[in-house]
């Protein structure tokens, strides 16, 4: 598969830019942060149920939803993909356990 979570912030970004009469992502950027994250809210409890309750073709739907709003919601909030995944490799340079605790005193 070479459809990637880039081509996939590309094309949200190409979308923002139309009008949110003519574009779902427009429509949803237009209405700030707090709709994006409210729509990402939703379609994360969406995802939730059809896991828990073994629904595959659910799942694989919803996820497909959780990671498109995850995506505009980053975009509204003015957070660059880039930067989530530059986050993500940096914490894959050492076990999740080590991560987690080093958060932990961070935030003390």
């Amino acid at each position: 598969m070479s459809f990637s979570l880039e081509d996939l912030d590309k094309r949200i970004a190409a979308r923002a830019g139309a009008s949110p009469d003519e574009s779902y992502t427009a429509k949803l950027l237009a209405g700030g942060v707090e709709r994006c994250a409210k729509k990402f809210g939703e379609e994360a409890a969406e995802i939730i149920i059809a896991s828990v309750t073994k629904d595959r073709k659910g799942t694989e739907g919803e996820a497909s939803d959780v990671i498109y709003h995850l995506l505009v919601l980053l975009r509204a909030a003015g957070v660059p993909l880039s930067d989530v995944m530059a986050q993500l490799e940096r914490r894959t340079a050492q076990s999740g356990l080590e991560e987690k605790a080093s958060r932990g005193k961070a935030q003390s």
